[in-house]
Parts: structure tokens; sequence; C-alpha cells
């Protein structure tokens, strides 16, 4: 079971067993699509972050499939990584 341990770390459960310390970059909550996605990376690859739904009753990941849903995902990152106030109150 992957497991949030802060608001900014979470542990996810790989399917080989081994437990992995990820970075929780930033959430969205779509209202539309009611998910929730999470942002994360590792802290030996801070430039390879990685999105997922995040389930809050099950406290899982999981991946995004479709398409559509991935553009959108992708352009909410793009917008983070490029807002300025948001990179300066990040330093």
């Amino acid at each position: 079971m992957d497991q949030i341990l802060n608001d900014k770390q979470m542990i996810i459960t790989l399917d080989n067993g081994e437990e992995v310390l990820l970075n929780i970059l930033f959430t969205y909550e779509n209202e539309a699509r009611k998910k929730t996605y999470v942002f994360v990376y590792e802290d030996e690859h801070e430039d390879d972050v990685m999105a997922y739904i995040y389930d809050e009753n099950t406290h899982s990941l999981s991946e995004i499939e479709d398409d559509d849903e991935y553009d959108e995902v992708e352009e909410v990152f793009n917008t983070f990584m490029n807002d300025e106030n948001i990179q300066d109150a990040l330093k």
C-alpha cells in the first residue's frame, strides 16, 4: 500500500515489494473528473517528475492511461513549472 508520510513525501511499494521514497512536488484536483493527481520525484532524479492519479480512499496511486487526461495533467505541470511566482516560492 502506498503511504503519504506528510505533505512533502510518500512511500510507494513496487510490484517486487521494494519501497521507494518519493518527494511530492504538488497535487492537483480536477473536480470535473473527480480525481486528484500527485506529481512526485525521487531525490536522485529531481528532473524526472512523474504524475499519478491518487485515490484518497485507498491511499493508492494508479497510472494515467487516458491520452486526453494525460495531456491535461501535462498542461497543468507545464503551467506550474513556468509560473515565476510559484518557482520563486519554491526557492
